[in-house]
């Protein structure tokens, strides 16, 4: 059923206050009257691991098992009749009690549940979390294969999430407790039972079709959207149903497209009013399985793959979420992906993703594993998890791929079985059965990856491509492996900034060398190295410095260009996806967020902070960019693109510098960007003669080491801008002639940085202060304007360092109150 948010003369209460936590051993107690205590304050929703911290008694940092023993929460609430009590997620084997009475066992941490009550007065309300891991261990059953990446290998039996089982790169948090509200509901006169909605394009139009069954009301009823009404007729006792049609609609985009239009959607039946919040019309499909075209605009879809605003807590609410999703959206990422090792979101997520523009990649929660889907009471829960799920997501735009699950495929054909064991009936059949049925709009594939002669071949169809990444290969295999969709990709251990440093190790911890900081950075298990290698394969490729060496002579050197050389790579591989010649229809970095402060896979700390790898792709994202790619003989190629839906008129400029200062060649060019259109130039049409742009001739010593592309408006701003290394970007450092202006401006305050030399990877380190740019590349003669935002609420002014990597010292900068 679509999501009713509100109806005249219905209540809802979110239980969620004077909460209690008490833990037993596994079966120690059958019943609540046997629980002595002592009891702890609990937040609810909420998890054990939350309550446990908030005590004292739990720490991330060395997390205690939670699945070894039963935790009860319990609370008091005052009912004045026949009610309904609805749980929207409980983790994950759980009992709930009323009054001393059992009303509801459930083994799903997916499943939301209804429950009717006639506890007029006051109600003790007792939720038990039994232990799982006696459970796992009695589970039977042969696997055709068994996944490495997740202990223990039991879990394929039970419907919970797979964060806190990932040694590998996730700590080992258990999710138990109710996570999900626990809600008091008091229908009023009118009760609706059902509700459907479909919204689609046609053309210009915005087509919607709305079926409701309802109790309680017989009266005229009207549909009102996007301002306009229409009639409902009844089609048979207590079922409502009608058509409406707007034309020329404000359609629904992808915020790097157009505006993520949204229209509110109620029904009046008599004097009843419901509430079916907003919608969006917008088409979506995916062409050759691998190029998402929404609104029949192709959409290079590029983002990341998302873990939890939370760990410890598993938040759901719309201040929990909105940070992390307005710096996604404010980074130019407009997809997605929550993958099938995390857990649903809530429907807050989508509403924020629908309000933002943000298509969502919505994997269903299995993987790795052999399921066993033959057992029908595992058929039964994960078909009504699947409905659950698209029910309440059935008015969301931005839902834009629906996915069977992560790595099932890959896993079983990697391990050797043969071809008719990589896929199941539940990725066949069930999972697409209840798309089908529900949300008929919205893509469907069977496993990410899948397809191709093997499912994880790049050029075929949806692909994890760790190439440029973990396997070590060169950057230009980005081009060589033509990859067509990279649903996962580009994942390194991303340095933090210094902030953040610091709250992982004390004093005298040095990064890299001391153990907690290997600790948390990602590894597969079982492999003799981890990703801290492979930033540090790239580190000496594009630097030409030895890691080891410089960890030992200059570990400050080390980590500064550890910052800046995973999204150095990262702006390289999508430069070469997204031009107008490439196949590719994407790519989603892992990961978004770190699970715990370190050098994860996330661009954005555990804190929340941005990392160095952040502000790469929101260079390289940008919806009217300019890039450059090396094609050796062919010389040097210019890729433009505008993604906007308005046809703009801007000057193209490159300059070829030696030594970073001196203009050896130098052209411009008026362009006309078509709306959503990309092209490509040859730097050597922008010059009278030729010039060895890219060095690939080797006609004596090369004559120049960066090349600067620049795409400004008619007001002379830099909209996008792009750099090329011939010789590489190497390790030297030189005087540059940097210089930092420290202004106040709208409450706040700016930097202006200016350089007389090419500056690399240009950045700041102030304890009360980040800017919005970070670790950006500076062409001589030109100011770059920094906004400096707060880190917390100090009231202190600017006081700071400018730094490039490039550059012999450090600037210092004072901001005067």
């Amino acid at each position: 059923m679509a999501k009713v948010h509100s109806i005249t003369g219905r209540r809802v209460v979110s239980l969620s206050d004077g909460w209690e936590l008490c833990g037993t051993a596994a079966n120690a107690a059958k019943a609540p009257a046997e629980l002595q205590g002592p009891w702890l304050p609990a937040k609810v929703p909420g998890t054990v691991a939350q309550a446990l911290r908030d005590a004292g008694k739990w720490s991330i940092d060395a997390a205690a098992p939670l699945h070894n023993q039963d935790f009860w929460f319990r609370t008091r609430f005052t009912a004045t009749g026949p009610q309904t009590l609805r749980f929207n997620g409980l983790a994950t084997l759980s009992e709930v009690w009323l009054n001393g009475t059992k009303l509801l066992q459930t083994d799903s941490m997916f499943l939301a549940h209804d429950v009717a009550v006639n506890g007029a007065g006051d109600n003790e309300l007792v939720i038990a979390f039994r232990a799982l891991e006696p459970v796992l261990k009695g589970k039977k059953g042969r696997a055709r294969w068994r996944p490495r990446m997740i202990e223990p290998a039991t879990l394929r039996f039970v419907r919970t999430t797979l964060l806190g089982h990932l040694p590998g790169w996730c700590p080992p948090v258990h999710a138990v407790g109710p996570w999900r509200s626990v809600e008091l509901i008091e229908e009023g006169p009118l009760k609706v039972k059902r509700a459907d909605v479909r919204s689609h394009l046609d053309g210009a139009a915005g087509v919607l079709a709305l079926e409701l069954e309802v109790e309680g009301a017989k009266a005229d009823a009207v549909v009102d959207v996007a301002g306009q009404q229409a009639p409902l007729r009844w089609v048979k006792p207590g079922v409502l149903r009608g058509d409406v049609r707007i034309e020329e609609v404000a359609a629904w985009w992808p915020h790097t497209h157009g505006t993520p239009a949204l229209h509110g959607l109620s029904v009046r039946i008599g004097e009843f009013v419901i509430d079916l919040g907003r919608v969006g019309f917008r088409a979506v499909e995916l062409e050759d399985g691998t190029q998402l075209k929404v609104n029949g605009e192709r959409v290079f879809c590029r983002g990341a793959c998302w873990s939890t605003a939370d760990l410890v807590t598993l938040p759901s609410s719309r201040e929990a979420y909105l940070p992390w999703l307005t710096r996604m959206r404010d980074a130019g990422m407009n997809m997605v992906r929550v993958g099938g090792t995390m857990a649903y979101e809530s429907d807050a997520f989508f509403a924020l993703c629908d309000e933002l523009g943000l298509l969502v990649w919505q994997d269903f929660m299995f993987a790795n594993f052999d399921y066993p889907v033959a057992d029908a009471a595992f058929a039964k829960s994960v078909t009504d998890e699947a409905a659950q799920l698209l029910d309440r997501v059935q008015t969301s735009a931005s839902l834009a791929v629906l996915c069977g699950g992560s790595e099932v495929e890959q896993q079983s054909s990697m391990l050797g079985l043969p071809r008719a064991s990589w896929s199941s009936s539940l990725f066949q059949e069930v999972l697409p059965g209840q798309v089908d049925r529900l949300r008929p709009d919205v893509p469907y594939v069977t496993n990410s990856p899948s397809g191709g002669d093997l499912p994880f071949i790049a050029n075929r169809n949806i692909t994890h491509y760790y190439g440029v990444g973990a396997y070590l290969r060169p950057l230009e295999d980005a081009r060589r492996a033509e990859v067509k969709f990279a649903s996962e990709c580009l994942a390194f251990a991303n340095v933090p900034e210094a902030a953040t440093v610091a709250k992982v190790l004390a004093s005298g911890e040095l990064p890299v060398h001391h153990p907690k900081w290997k600790a948390r950075v990602p590894r597969d298990v079982g492999a003799s190295w981890d990703f801290e290698d492979v930033r540090e394969h790239y580190l000496e490729r594009l630097y030409g410095v030895r890691p080891a060496t410089l960890r030992y002579e200059d570990p400050n050197r080390y980590l500064q260009l550890s910052r800046a050389v995973t999204g150095e790579v990262m702006e390289e591989v999508y430069a070469e996806w997204r031009r107008a010649r490439s196949g590719c229809g994407g790519g989603l970095v892992f990961l978004y967020q770190d699970l715990w402060a370190g050098a994860g896979w996330g661009v954005v700390d555990a804190l929340g902070a941005p990392k160095a790898a952040y502000f790469a792709l929101k260079r390289a994202f940008r919806p009217v960019q300019v890039a450059l790619t090396d094609e050796g003989v062919n010389g040097l190629a210019v890729h433009v693109t505008n993604e906007s839906p308005r046809t703009l008129k801007l000057k193209l400029s490159l300059q070829c510098l030696r030594l970073g200062e001196v203009p050896v060649v130098q052209a411009e060019k008026a362009l006309t960007l078509e709306p959503r259109s990309a092209m490509e130039l040859q730097a050597a049409s922008l010059f009278d003669s030729f010039f060895d742009t890219t060095y690939a001739y080797r006609f004596g010593q090369a004559a120049h080491d960066v090349t600067v592309a620049a795409l400004t408006d008619d007001a002379g701003v830099r909209i996008a801008e792009a750099f090329h290394f011939p010789t590489g970007r190497g390790s030297a450092r030189v005087e540059l002639g940097l210089t930092v202006e420290v202004e106040a401006a709208g409450g706040g305050w700016v930097l202006k940085v200016k350089t007389k030399r090419f500056a690399q990877s240009v950045h700041l380190d102030d304890e009360h202060f980040r800017g919005d740019d970070d670790f950006f590349h500076l062409a001589p003669g030109v100011e770059k304007t920094v906004k400096l935002l707060p880190r917390g609420a100090s009231g202190a002014g600017p006081d700071g360092e400018v730094l490039a990597v490039n550059g012999l010292q450090p600037v210092r900068f004072k901001g005067k109150k």
